[in-house]
């Protein structure tokens, strides 16, 4: 069920990650995303756009970027309260709980890409913390591994080695994540800036895909002299 007031970007990733081993790439919806498919979509952040979309990286700044970020998603997990999990977050049809679970299974998910393993979701009837610590880890060896890394895999946007969907999907998910879980529970809401930067060069080319049923709520206008953060979150319809 998608809410009326929207304010996240689950279902968005959710359907990213569901179908990102099958070609689907007319899904989408237009000739102007697929012709978004070039340079942009690099590996990482603004010295690595030269790079192509498939390649990896000789020193991973993916993999560096992407244990910073969990770190920090580990952190604000491990410091949820008994009586938050059931608290609302800015993802408007979860709680802490099922946000937590989403994170875990999306995970999984993008790991089964490389691995072939059947997918299980997470069991937000149980204990999350072991299941995220599990979960990241086989991110995190995948990423060290150069032939899972370099895997190409096939989906709505095209074929990709791992390592990019690692850093397009994964870490774009896992960071306005962390957010919403630090935000729901009271904690420190600041993010990796490098993620920030990242996570914004793979949004902005996509706007428009991004606004569709399921997706982002209608993007915010930043304050004047608004830092990168929130202007990625305004941008994600998120009123930072």
């Amino acid at each position: 069920m998608v809410a009326k007031e929207r304010q996240n970007t689950a279902d968005f990733f959710s359907e990213i990650a569901r179908t990102v081993w099958i070609d689907t790439g007319n899904d989408v919806g237009s000739e102007r995303l697929s012709a978004r498919r070039d340079r942009r979509w690099a590996t990482g952040p603004a010295e690595l756009v030269a790079a192509s979309p498939g390649s990896v990286s000789a020193v991973s700044e993916v993999a560096d970027r992407y244990t910073r970020i969990a770190d920090t998603f580990s952190a604000r997990l491990a410091s949820v309260r008994a009586d938050q999990w059931d608290r609302a977050t800015p993802c408007t049809d979860w709680t802490v709980r099922n946000l937590a679970g989403h994170v875990v299974t999306t995970h999984r998910r993008v790991v089964s890409t490389v691995t072939g393993e059947e997918l299980v979701d997470a069991d937000e009837s149980d204990d999350l913390g072991p299941q995220w610590a599990s979960a990241s880890r086989a991110v995190s060896d995948a990423l060290a591994d150069p032939a899972r890394s370099g895997q190409e895999v096939s989906g709505m946007f095209g074929t990709q080695s791992f390592e990019s969907l690692v850093s397009r999907l994964l870490c774009a998910d896992l960071l306005m994540h962390t957010w919403d879980l630090a935000r729901a529970t009271g904690q420190d809401e600041h993010l990796d800036p490098a993620g920030v930067a990242a996570a914004f060069e793979f949004l902005a080319p996509i706007d428009e895909a991004i606004r569709r049923p399921g997706g982002f709520a209608p993007r915010i206008e930043p304050a004047p002299g608004a830092d990168e953060q929130t202007r990625l979150l305004n941008f994600c319809g998120r009123p930072a």
